[in-house]
């Protein structure tokens, strides 16, 4: 009969999980069978001692490798997210500026077609005006409409455009009509 058939089911202290130390006292167990007595015994769990102290401190060794791994993992993949964030949030920035672009493109296009037509009536008209009113027809044509395309195509005004429209626009009223002889005929 060998000892390995006569191992005793040995466990550790109550409540321990730990198959390490069940190993020992199963083999402190063997060496107790074998050696007959307590100082044998006690010269055998000495000598295990060292070769249990070794495995248990190549077992920290290893799960603080396996820890310092993990937390290199979770860093590269925490700083691929955050770059794949920033990448996605810097497309949609571009996205947006190139929509406001576009709106201001658009916005810019409309008050330039506004004020050419603005323009060109405030020319028409002051070309029709001319043969019954020249200071309508030179307020139409004159510095208020400099003032107005200033205005709506630069988007910029100075107090003297504004000024000189509005004296021309109460010397225009305050002209009143011309003499009765100088009214072309109405045909």
């Amino acid at each position: 009969m060998s000892l390995e058939e006569q191992r005793p089911a040995v466990s550790g202290p109550p409540g321990s999980n730990d198959s390490l130390l069940a190993a020992g006292i199963g083999m402190a167990a063997q060496w107790g069978e074998a050696l007959g007595g307590t100082e044998k015994l006690h010269m055998a769990l000495n000598a295990l001692e060292p070769e249990l102290q070794r495995e248990h401190e190549i077992k920290v060794l290893a799960l603080k490798r396996e820890e310092a791994a993990a937390k290199r993992k979770a860093a590269a993949e925490e700083a691929e997210a955050a770059r794949k964030a920033a990448a996605v949030e810097a497309q949609q920035e571009r996205e947006a500026a190139a929509a406001l672009a576009v709106r201001d493109h658009t916005y810019r296009m409309r008050i330039l077609y506004a004020s050419v037509l603005l323009s060109l009536a405030m020319l028409g008209g002051g070309i029709y005006t001319i043969p019954l009113n020249a200071w309508i027809a030179a307020g139409l044509c004159g510095p208020s409409l400099l003032a107005l395309v200033k205005i709506l195509f630069l988007g910029r005004s100075d107090a003297s455009d504004m000024r000189t429209t509005s004296r021309l626009a109460r010397e225009a009223g305050a002209g009143g009509p011309p003499p009765p002889g100088t009214q072309p005929p109405m045909a």
